[in-house]
């Protein structure tokens, strides 16, 4: 089965150079939603309108869930919701919101944000704290409550949680004698060698142990971060903002995915995004892969041809444990809003518990209402959160998109740059985690516009 224009509601793509194709539609989604604004700034405020993340128009089934959603509010609310088109990818998304919001649109009211975009996004979005009780922002899981605060402002409500994770073959584990998944990434080494040796010599010769995403893009500082935390690396940026990246631990780390390259991985891992390694998995030709807990329904689907004989654990400990990053979603409102109650209204109803309840029966979300981990038929109609929560409570890791705030595009980018150069070849793991350095160390002190340029640039200081 081809997945590869399928919708997983797994964390999206963030590689950071704009291709002229996606120039385009930013520029034309900019013109819609600026003539949008100049006939509807004396609307209503029973009408809002939503600009959402992660769409996807040709897929029917979200269509209708989608409008079965926003009906729902409309009916409670007296409200109506229209959506708003968006450009494909996240880096253009993040543009576009950008662009927006700091030109002081009057549309959207509400916006989807990714959850390493709260500080980006922050002095243009509403504190939710007036609209939302706090007994209802209470039952969400803290850590992500507070990654949407900013400056203490509630600058987005959690509707959605992902975590990365391990998929593996469970025949293929039975098969070469496996009780479970490996525990440490010394034994997925082992584990995925051994296994591929044995499909290729049964005649599968592209068959591989282990995939995972190792194209300069987001998904490869979601893929870096978690072999570096597991071994006691750090997350690129302490809670201070100091650059911790170059440290043996980092090293050690970014050398043995570097030996995985043409190993157990292919040759042409470092050119993999999500949907490159999922489809090389749906079509049976890997024991392991590096996915998100978003993509288990996708995998676990009718259709699927690995239905039966795929699983999810979480992800291999290193020397400090394992370390899964954190994706999902939230929702914010425009502080440019004409209507910030009636915006603050749809997101209160985005996130709610209620809403989180019904999507969990038919939608690859996992909540980020903490109760719902314990709802029996929450559980029955999705075994895997059980995991979800474990691997949240054991290995949950943020990106330092917090302490980067607006420049956290560049410092993702340097820093999977940096990566691709291990693996590619290009720089030794020791080099690059030193020219990284002074490369974050240089730019958190000197991009112009930063509200806590000082800040780092003190820190970085004290570590000189």
């Amino acid at each position: 089965m081809d997945v590869s224009n399928k919708n997983s509601n797994c964390s999206r793509e963030h590689s950071f150079p704009v291709t002229l194709r996606y120039r385009s539609i930013l520029c034309l989604c900019l013109f819609c939603l600026f003539v949008a604004g100049c006939h509807n700034a004396g609307r209503s405020p029973s009408e809002i309108k939503l600009i959402l993340i992660d769409q996807n128009w040709v897929d029917k089934e979200y269509q209708r869930r989608l409008n079965e959603q926003l009906a729902e509010f409309t009916r409670k609310s007296g409200i109506r919701v229209e959506v708003l088109p968006a450009p494909e990818t996240a880096v253009d998304q993040l543009a576009t919101w950008r662009r927006l919001l700091e030109s002081g649109a009057k549309v959207p009211d509400v916006y989807g944000i990714d959850v390493i975009w709260p500080a980006i996004l922050a002095d243009n979005l509403i504190d939710l704290k007036p609209y939302i009780p706090a007994e209802e922002i209470n039952m969400q899981f803290p850590e992500l409550v507070s990654n949407g605060i900013v400056n203490g402002r509630l600058v987005s409500l959690p509707s959605n949680l992902n975590e990365g994770v391990l998929f593996y073959r469970v025949d293929l584990l039975r098969k070469y004698g496996y009780p479970a998944p490996p525990r440490t990434w010394q034994e997925l080494e082992a584990m995925a060698k051994r296994i591929q040796a044995g499909e290729r010599a049964r005649g599968n010769k592209d068959f591989w142990g282990f995939v995972w995403q190792g194209a300069p893009s987001e998904a490869l500082t979601c893929n870096a971060l978690e072999w570096q935390a597991s071994e006691g690396g750090g997350t690129i940026l302490d809670e201070n903002g100091r650059v911790t990246v170059n440290n043996p631990a980092t090293i050690r780390a970014w050398q043995r995915a570097a030996r995985w390259v043409g190993s157990i991985s292919p040759p042409a891992v470092i050119a993999f995004k999500e949907w490159d390694a999922l489809n090389i998995w749906q079509a049976g030709q890997a024991a392991f892969m590096r996915g998100w807990t978003g993509t288990y329904r996708a995998v676990k689907a009718p259709d699927s041809p690995t239905k039966d004989r795929s699983d999810i654990a979480p992800l291999p400990s290193g020397a400090a444990g394992t370390a899964s990053v954190i994706g999902g979603d939230g929702y914010g409102a425009s502080r440019h809003s004409l209507h910030p109650r009636e915006a603050a209204m749809l997101v209160r109803f985005l996130g709610s518990r209620a809403e989180q309840l019904r999507r969990s029966a038919n939608v690859n979300e996992a909540p980020t209402v903490t109760e719902l981990y314990a709802d029996p038929a929450v559980l029955a109609a999705n075994p895997q959160y059980p995991l979800v929560l474990k691997v949240f409570r054991t290995g949950a890791v943020f990106r330092p998109s917090r302490q980067a705030g607006m420049m956290y595009p560049d410092v993702s980018r340097a820093y999977f740059e940096a990566v691709y150069a291990v693996l590619s070849g290009k720089k030794p793991a020791s080099k690059a985690a030193s020219d990284l350095e002074g490369e974050l160390r240089q730019m958190l002190k000197t991009i112009p516009g930063n509200p806590n340029a000082r800040a780092y640039g003190d820190a970085s200081a004290a570590q000189n």
